[in-house]
């Protein structure tokens, strides 16, 4: 650890310091003990050449050098007042004795304090990991429910930091997690409602036709007709719900292009014709020399269930269909003169499933919500303005790179 590391190399730094301060010190006090020693020695083997002349340079030589036999003269010294057993023989060098006594202490005493404050790092290292191994444990029984108030930069805080904000990733997947099991069983009990209707009519309907071997051959056309239109209705229901699995799952890669608008458009009024013929529904285009950079076959899909949707809405009435193009975005409007859309309905015209005032009882509420999603997944945006009884426009907007 870089604050570990730091906290070692000052404390070693300062260690050398101080020895090479106590260094000085005893080579100071160890100098003055030598100068004292050879000054005191000097005066006596002065003294002793001068008052006893019989006395040779060798045997004074071979008593410095300590290669003489000597009686133990403590009492004489003793006597003096010089007690070689606790002091120095010469006075002189009790200072000198202090020099070296004190850097002694400095070192042990400094070596002491970084022990104990070196020993306090540890253990506030080390209560910091228990901690974040205590937070990691939370995390691996599921609690997200963590805080981290301290704001320090040493490493163990830094992971610290990052196992709250990993934290705080697990919260939101958690959640999100949790949003969509809701939304998936909201979507099942929609699908499962939507389905329910047409099969059970059409069950009923195969079982009067299998018990009633009279039944007119009218009726069972009629019977036959109501079940082909509810199986076509299942089978739109399911595609639809595939499609827009798909979508929802990033599986569909869209396959961009440049296309005319008009071709486009011309597509999806051929895809509606027959219905829109049915109803009486006239329907007009200016869509000339708009080019859009977009997926043609899912582009396709969104304005057929967009048209679709007007036509349900305007019978005998007008679609028109209009594209242009500026600097800043292409832009498509499907207008209708149809029977238009509450204020109440027009903020969720768009929601799965969602079933407004004036839906067709035919209608199952996923037209929209799948062109949505499809504009929207390839970069567009779309919205809708409506006024009952005066018609409704949707307009989408891709905006140019």
């Amino acid at each position: 650890m870089k604050n570990a590391q730091k906290f070692v190399c000052a404390g070693l730094a300062v260690t050398i310091v101080f020895c090479v301060i106590s260094a000085v010190f005893t080579f100071i006090g160890l100098e003055n003990i030598r100068k004292t020693s050879n000054d005191t020695i000097n005066q006596l083997v002065n003294i002793l050449l001068e008052k006893y002349p019989d006395v040779s340079e060798k045997e004074v030589a071979e008593i410095l050098n300590n290669k003489t036999e000597y009686t133990d003269n403590s009492e004489f010294l003793n006597k003096y007042g010089i007690y070689p057993e606790k002091d120095w023989v010469s006075y002189n060098n009790q200072g000198s004795y202090k020099y070296v006594i004190l850097s002694v202490s400095v070192c042990i005493a400094f070596g002491l304090a970084f022990a104990v404050l070196f020993l306090g790092y540890l253990k506030i290292q080390k209560k910091q990991t228990m901690d974040i191994a205590k937070r990691i444990e939370r995390i691996n029984l599921g609690d997200y429910s963590l805080q981290i108030d301290e704001n320090s930069e040493n490493e163990l805080s830094l992971l610290d930091n990052q196992i709250y904000r990993t934290t705080v990733k697990f919260r939101e997947q958690a959640e999100n997690s949790r949003k969509d099991k809701e939304n998936l069983q909201k979507s099942l009990s929609d699908i499962s409602h939507q389905l329910k209707t047409p099969l059970t009519s059409i069950i009923v309907m195969v079982e009067n036709i299998l018990d009633d071997d009279d039944m007119p051959l009218e009726i069972r056309r009629e019977f036959l007709n109501d079940i082909k239109h509810n199986t076509n209705t299942i089978s739109f229901l399911v595609q639809s719900l595939l499609k827009l699995s798909k979508l929802d799952a990033e599986a569909v890669k869209f396959r961009y292009e440049q296309v005319e608008v008009k071709s486009i458009v011309d597509e999806c009024i051929k895809n509606t014709a027959v219905m829109a013929e049915i109803l009486g529904v006239r329907l007009e285009t200016d869509c000339n020399d708009i080019i859009l950079n977009c997926d043609r076959k899912w582009l396709c899909e969104a304005i057929t269930n967009i048209i679709k949707n007007c036509i349900e809405h305007s019978h005998n009435g007008n679609i028109k269909i209009t594209a242009e193009q500026n600097k800043l975005y292409t832009k498509i409007s499907i207008k209708d003169n149809g029977s238009g859309i509450t204020k109440e309905d027009l903020p969720h015209i768009f929601e799965r499933f969602y079933k407004g005032k004036n839906s067709s009882d035919d209608s199952v509420g996923i037209g929209l919500s799948l062109a949505k999603t499809i504009i929207e997944k390839q970069g567009g945006y779309i919205s809708v303005s409506s006024e009952l009884n005066q018609g409704s426009e949707f307009v989408i907007k891709f905006f140019n790179n």
